[in-house]
């Protein structure tokens, strides 16, 4: 039998929570470490050099992206032949743990972790992610059924930006404000006695994910259902997975709109990725943002972010995933052209000296017209590519089959990643070449273009407008 859509989503069950807060233990990873604080604190007292330092952070995600893409699928195909997901997403996470938590050693001047390494477990890291984001989709179902598939998918990156505000929140109360203000309900020291001078409050930031990644797998292992196993031995089904990838590309022309929307998503996906991966990084070299300016414009970036999770879901029910994901991708290209429009000495495009205008207003940060132009851009920015995520989940089970949507939802990480290399490679041979951190991003809005038009070939992905049976695609 196959599950029907339900005309409505009439709220989400005990399992459908819990599959939704991993990616809240998860997400935080992407939000503290990668975008706003550890990344560009390694750009920044490790690297020391911004322009360099963008070169090796692009560099290292593009290796991660050739080893996604050689494996993800054979992953998901696996897992499709043997059944349970869980074992294998509990293992994926035992081995993020302890490497997040080593970046703790990731010292100023490339003390320490010596820089190399310290971009090898990024990338690693980067590697892990992925396998966790197959195993963790292709539980979308078994958690939330097809009618809620595309509320869960919501609710999950609306759970990941909660928590990562509430911890960048904490973060930014807890180390980067002691000292530095004199409020009341403030610690006059960092916490745990954390040494501002070694940037230890910096370092923490991977511990403190750590701790979130695991304690948002726990409630998933226990309490959301897994497949039934197949009594498939792991050779026996790594054996059958590559007939399964290989047939699946024989079959193509059977599966052509679910293909055409991969190849879409290989190219749109890479331009988000590039967003997340230097949105810091730009903000940190443009505007000269330290800590405690990464953390509070991070805090009010998932604020909105939360709001996309939640547009996203109710988008997709009103108009379909695919028209909410066609608009969703307009609203990032728009934002990411507008921001790079923003430096300390332009304000959208437009020469702007800081000397001759007085601060917008008296506040610790944020206070010149450029610095609030880019924040106003990145809240945008925030809301749409939060979105495009959510809505690009849920336009995959629109159009496969339900009884390979773990291959295909291992295809629909390699469309995430297997061109992650060339995003990174772009921006790493502009930013080399110009000298330019604006002119070395350029590069993404190209990628979201070109994605955009190629999604318009898809067919389906439309508003359900009533009950209806899951065959492989619904319009």
């Amino acid at each position: 039998m196959t599950p029907a859509i339900e005309p409505s989503v009439r709220g989400l069950g005990r399992a459908a929570w819990f599959w939704a807060l991993f990616q809240g233990g998860r997400d935080p990873y992407i939000i503290l470490v990668t975008i706003y604080v550890f990344v560009p604190y390694v750009v920044t007292f490790v690297i020391a050099d911004p322009v360099h330092g963008q070169a090796l952070v692009a560099g290292g995600a593009k290796y991660a992206g050739w080893i996604v893409a050689l494996t993800a699928p054979l992953l998901g195909a696996v897992i499709d032949r043997m059944g349970p997901r869980k074992p294998w997403l509990g293992a994926t996470v035992a081995l993020m743990v302890p490497l997040m938590a080593a970046l703790w050693w990731a010292l100023p001047g490339g003390a320490g972790l010596g820089v190399s390494a310290i971009i090898a477990a990024l990338a690693a890291l980067s590697v892990l992610f992925a396998y966790t984001e197959t195993l963790h989709n292709a539980l979308l179902l078994p958690a939330a059924g097809m009618g809620r598939a595309g509320a869960a998918s919501g609710m999950a990156l609306a759970l990941g930006n909660f928590v990562s505000v509430a911890m960048l929140a904490f973060v930014l109360w807890g180390f980067a404000l002691p000292g530095k203000v004199t409020w009341g309900f403030v610690p006059t020291a960092p916490l745990f006695g954390l040494d501002v001078a070694s940037h230890q409050p910096d370092r923490i930031v991977p511990v403190l994910a750590a701790i979130a990644l695991a304690l948002g797998t726990l409630p998933l292992l226990f309490f959301v259902p897994d497949v039934e196993r197949t009594g498939v031995r792991i050779g026996a089904a790594i054996r059958l997975a590559i007939a399964d990838l290989k047939a699946l590309v024989i079959e193509a022309r059977g599966h052509r709109d679910a293909l055409v929307y991969l190849g879409a998503r290989m190219l749109f996906t890479d331009g988000l990725t590039g967003i997340l991966i230097f949105t810091g990084v730009y903000a940190a070299g443009t505007m000269g943002w330290q800590t405690l300016e990464l953390l509070a414009y991070g805090m009010i970036l998932c604020v909105f972010a939360v709001g996309g999770g939640l547009l996203a879901g109710w988008l997709d029910q009103r108009i379909g995933p695919k028209r909410a994901l066609t608009l969703e991708i307009c609203g990032v290209v728009a934002s990411q052209l507008l921001s790079l429009g923003n430096t300390k000495a332009l304000l959208f495009y437009q020469p702007f000296d800081i000397a001759a205008h007085a601060p917008v207003w008296s506040g610790p940060m944020f206070r010149t017209a450029p610095e609030l132009g880019l924040l106003a851009c990145g809240m945008l920015g925030a809301v749409t590519v939060t979105a495009a995520y959510a809505s690009s989940r849920t336009m995959l089970t629109r159009v496969v089959p339900a009884h390979k949507v773990g291959i295909f939802f291992g295809l629909f990480v390699i469309a995430g990643t297997a061109t992650m290399w060339l995003g990174p490679l772009l921006v790493q041979l502009a930013t080399a070449a110009t000298g330019s951190q604006r002119a070395g991003l350029l590069p993404i809005s190209g990628l979201l273009v070109a994605g955009l038009i190629v999604l318009q070939l898809v067919r389906g992905g439309y508003r359900v407008h009533a009950p209806q049976i899951f065959e492989g695609r619904t319009a």
